[in-house]
């Protein structure tokens, strides 16, 4: 008896060690550096912002936090090796509308649950996406470009950076709104894309404003609309969508920042004020201005609020335009 009772004191004490060193740890966080995944190629919207945060971040913390881009399957092998780490903070995800709201309505079979596998840290940045066309092409206004379409329906098409990506589904909300028919053509990438749409292969495009804006600002692309409920600062005289005719038209491109399901509240916490205080300073917001993303810096309840409203949003408007991967 008094053997059984030992054992079960040593037990009960190294559980309580093991509790009080995890304890310490998280207060201690962050004590090496943190991997900050970015589940697409360099050189996009979404690794632009990572390296911004990151960079401001790492000085808060006192640690380096290195980005490493991780591409493939439309993010989700970025996010599923998130999803799997150990949830102790030094591993995060850059999050996007892909991630954690189309993917889970498009993908057949997920490696992870957008809304179970993750803990929300913030939302850090909104980009519009913008409506553009070749300058040759005769529409100059989405009034125009909606009465060229129902005029004759399935002549022209309009080119995105890839099936089922939020460019793809701007599209065919725009269709939707607008009850037009024009066909799809998916590129492997915007870079591409929008060659084509410059060199008058390809009329129509749905871009991030970000790699659209040097080609609009020189005339190389016509901006007909952008597509959030507001006009981009960086582009005042642009209209919205819904301005031009479709009302309740309104998509964008989020970036937010996740832990792994399970990861301590102090470090979310740790993690939350770092990347809050990222967003909020003067060099990094300048640089989000200058391609009209709008700074949040949430907490992260209402980050995990917006992944949940995102997901209702987005899943019948995949299923209705019928786009599906294996």
């Amino acid at each position: 008896m008094m053997r059984v009772m030992t054992r079960a004191l040593r037990a009960l004490g190294a559980a309580a060690l093991l509790a009080g060193a995890s304890q310490a740890s998280a207060a201690d966080f962050p004590t090496r550096p943190i991997t900050m995944i970015v589940p697409f190629a360099p050189g996009g919207s979404t690794d632009l912002v990572a390296r911004l945060v990151a960079a401001k971040m790492g000085e808060t913390l006192k640690q380096q936090v290195l980005v490493e881009n991780r591409g493939g399957a439309g993010g989700n092998l970025g996010a599923a090796a998130v999803a799997k780490a150990d949830p102790d903070g030094y591993t995060i995800l850059m999050g996007t509308v892909a991630t954690h709201a189309l993917n889970p309505a498009l993908y057949k079979r997920m490696p992870y649950d957008a809304a179970k596998d993750f803990a929300p840290i913030s939302l850090l940045a909104i980009v519009p996406n913008v409506l553009v066309v070749n300058p040759n092409f005769p529409a100059k206004s989405v009034p125009e470009l909606v009465e060229m379409l129902k005029k004759e329906p399935g002549k022209y098409a309009y080119a995105s950076s890839g099936n089922g990506t939020p460019l793809h589904l701007s599209g065919e909300l725009f269709k939707k709104i607008g009850e037009v028919d024009m066909i799809h053509i998916p590129y492997k990438g915007a870079g591409p894309a929008l060659v084509d749409v410059i060199a008058g292969q390809v009329p129509i495009m749905f871009d991030n404003l970000p790699s659209s804006t040097e080609h609009i600002k020189s005339g190389r692309l016509r901006a007909l609309g952008v597509t959030t409920a507001t006009r981009a600062p960086s582009f005042p005289d642009v209209p919205t969508i819904a301005e031009g005719g479709l009302a309740g038209y309104d998509t964008y491109t989020w970036n937010a920042l996740f832990a792994p399901a399970g990861t301590p509240k102090e470090v979310i916490d740790a993690l939350n004020a770092a990347a809050n205080q990222a967003v909020a300073d003067p060099t990094v917001k300048a640089k989000l201005a200058d391609f009209s993303a709008t700074v949040v810096g949430s907490t992260p309840e209402a980050l995990g609020e917006h992944v949940q409203k995102e997901l209702a949003k987005w899943a019948p408007i995949v299923k209705e335009s019928g786009a599906q991967i294996d």
